[in-house]
């Protein structure tokens, strides 16, 4: 049960990571030429699309990636949860 939770654990850290590379990737476009960025804009944009649609900017600042952290966060903490609670 251990290893579950510690590799459940290292894969919402692993997509924690890559929305964060994401954000500064949106600073930088020109770091969007690189293969990495554009497998990690793959598996991102579709999460990060679903809070734009519900939390609009603020001027140039878009505060959807805040809420996106969050929820991820409530989401890993949910799934651990249950793993500890069924296993």
């Amino acid at each position: 049960m251990i290893k579950l939770i510690i590799f459940i654990d290292l894969i919402f850290r692993i997509y924690t990571f890559m929305i964060f590379a994401r954000i500064i990737c949106s600073w930088l476009p020109q770091l969007n030429d690189y293969r990495l960025m554009q497998f990690v804009s793959y598996y991102t944009d579709p999460y990060l699309n679903f809070f734009r649609r519900f939390v609009p900017p603020l001027g140039m600042i878009d505060f959807s990636p805040i809420v996106a952290f969050l929820c991820l966060s409530f989401i890993q903490s949910f799934v651990i949860y249950l793993i500890k609670l069924f296993f």
